[in-house]
């Protein structure tokens, strides 16, 4: 078995359904997860500590492939006793005057000094979610701007497996290829029907249709003169005319 590929995440992002698809397609390779904070996010790849990183942006992109995969929404999170707690969502500006805690420091001492009270904290909505408890309440913050969820990898440090875990995050199924694109479906060629109007000839008579024969006129004894519409040597008309002849 060769060696495992290494994924990094921050906190609030989850990869469940992507780690099981890996294992899924390539049971040969298993997947070790690294934890990171923020801060580490990028880092993590400089120092060889990870192979593919899951960063919130922004992140310094020198030297990095990234592609951004979805925004997520802030919530702030209160104690269950805060005015906070009687609001359907909130603003910023109904937030001066609040405590607010930094969300790049420790998100756990936050959460505690939260539920004792004090202050509030604006979170993206995965992580406030993760520290959910029966003291604390959270509310949409509408106009916080949205955090962006990325994947990240060394450019120049690219593999095989890198490419194929990033085509499982981006959604490429398992018979899809960059090399090998799906050519287009050609277009099958139009049935027409026998009998049908632009139908060729030769197929209404394949398929059993009656081809219409000319018709000829019948001989008469009396000459051109003695054929009525139907041609028949029998009509009045023609036997008028052979009594005349007779005469």
């Amino acid at each position: 078995m060769s060696s495992p590929l290494r994924i990094a995440f921050v906190p609030g992002v989850t990869i469940t359904k992507w780690s099981r698809i890996w294992h899924d397609r390539r049971r040969d390779t298993d997947l070790e997860f690294v934890p990171t904070a923020v801060p580490e996010q990028a880092s993590v790849l400089a120092n060889d500590l990870a192979d593919v990183s899951f960063v919130r942006l922004p992140v310094a992109t020198e030297g990095l492939s990234v592609i951004r995969l979805y925004d997520e929404d802030h919530v702030v999170v209160a104690s269950v006793d805060d005015a906070i707690a009687d609001l359907d969502e909130v603003t910023l500006a109904q937030l001066d005057g609040y405590t607010l805690h930094d969300p790049a420091g420790s998100v756990d001492d936050a959460i505690a000094l939260i539920a004792a009270g004090v202050g509030a904290i604006v979170l993206p909505h995965a992580i406030a979610r993760a520290h959910n408890r029966k003291d604390l309440v959270s509310r949409p913050v509408t106009d916080a701007p949205q955090t962006q969820i990325a994947v990240a990898w060394l450019a120049e440090g690219e593999t095989p497996d890198i490419e194929e875990f990033v085509g499982i995050v981006r959604g490429r199924s398992a018979n899809s290829s960059r090399a090998n694109p799906t050519p287009p479906a050609e277009k099958p060629a139009k049935v027409v029907k026998p009998g049908a109007k632009g139908a060729p000839k030769a197929a209404n008579a394949a398929a059993g249709g009656k081809a219409k024969a000319k018709r000829k006129p019948y001989a008469t004894s009396g000459g051109a003169e003695a054929k009525n519409r139907s041609g028949s040597p029998n009509s009045p008309k023609a036997r008028n005319a052979r009594k005349r002849k007779g005469r």
